[in-house]
């Protein structure tokens, strides 16, 4: 009889055993467990630890509600001013409703990454480039929005959408880099064109002070003498100041003029002059040169008749 009992004991106590082993199930920390009992729901959602279902009777599906990061594969789309891109993007949710997120949806992960594919090509679509390069955190925040309506009745929330990276034709890429090019050689040329403009301004102010006060030209003249002499040149350029030109010119101008020499001649003074007369006439006499006082000799058969 004890025999028996103990038996009966052994029995029971393995059966027990292997329902234990059977029935035992761990929740980790970061899960939750929803469990089917003959098919139908149970409200009761298994935190996490130890619990315990029914063995053929009960079935428990363990749900992590951890950020899953999600990427989305690149897709290609043509913006709102026509140009051809390449986006991709990534996004990061996390399961709120564990009941929900087995119940309502096959694939709660397949789900979300088709939807943020069809969200990302609406996006492109709607968009400008100049936007897409420029202006992503908008996008961003319009993209989330898109994804978040009908992932909230799947029990998923949206935490975070990011674009990753927008690729552009070679072609497009080439003529935004010599949009760019043109952009900077523009600013290049005004900003040289305001220094020559401010530059003019300074030298025309400096004529001025140099106008007032002729000495400082001639400092400056020595001070560019000596910038050039210091770097030990071989060949030494002066230049001469036309200021200095102008300078003597009107030196030249300034002094006085000499008397002419005249020459008078007993021949060459006719009479007197009468009283109360200007000056006399004076009338320079005739130099003239005969062909041989010039050196050229005479014809034959010509006559002198001057001295005859």
């Amino acid at each position: 009889m004890v025999e028996e009992l103990l038996t009966a004991g052994a029995a029971v106590a393995a059966a027990g055993f292997v329902y234990v082993a059977t029935a035992a199930r761990v929740v980790k920390q970061y899960e939750r467990g929803v469990v089917f009992r003959l098919g139908r729901l149970r409200e009761e959602i298994r935190q996490p630890g130890f619990t315990m279902i029914v063995p053929g009777v009960d079935r428990l599906n363990k749900v992590n509600m951890q950020i899953v990061t999600l990427p989305v594969p690149a897709q290609d789309g043509i913006t709102r001013d026509n140009v051809t891109v390449r986006v991709d993007a990534v996004i990061y949710f996390k399961v709120i409703d564990a009941a929900d997120a087995v119940i309502k949806v096959e694939d709660y992960r397949f789900a979300v990454s088709q939807m943020a594919q069809t969200s990302l090509r609406s996006i492109i679509g709607k968009s400008d480039l100049d936007d897409l390069l420029s202006n992503r955190e908008k996008l961003n925040q319009g993209l989330e929005l898109m994804i978040d309506s009908p992932a909230m009745g799947w029990g998923v929330q949206i935490d975070r959408v990011e674009i990753k990276d927008v690729s552009l034709p070679e072609t497009m890429k080439r003529s935004m880099a010599r949009q760019a090019e043109a952009d900077r050689e523009r600013r290049a040329r005004v900003i040289n064109a305001d220094a020559e403009l401010q530059a003019s301004k300074k030298l025309a102010e400096a004529a001025h002070e140099m106008a007032d006060e002729p000495a400082a030209l001639q400092l400056r003249l020595l001070q560019t003498v000596v910038a050039v002499a210091a770097e030990k040149n071989s060949t030494l350029v002066l230049p001469f100041p036309v200021e200095l030109l102008r300078f003597l010119e009107r030196a030249q101008q300034a002094q006085p003029q000499p008397p002419a020499a005249v020459s008078e001649s007993p021949a060459a003074v006719s009479g007197s002059p009468a009283a109360g007369s200007g000056p006399p006439a004076v009338e320079l006499p005739d130099f003239g040169t005969t062909d041989s006082e010039a050196g050229v000799p005479d014809a034959p058969g010509a006559s002198r008749t001057g001295q005859d």
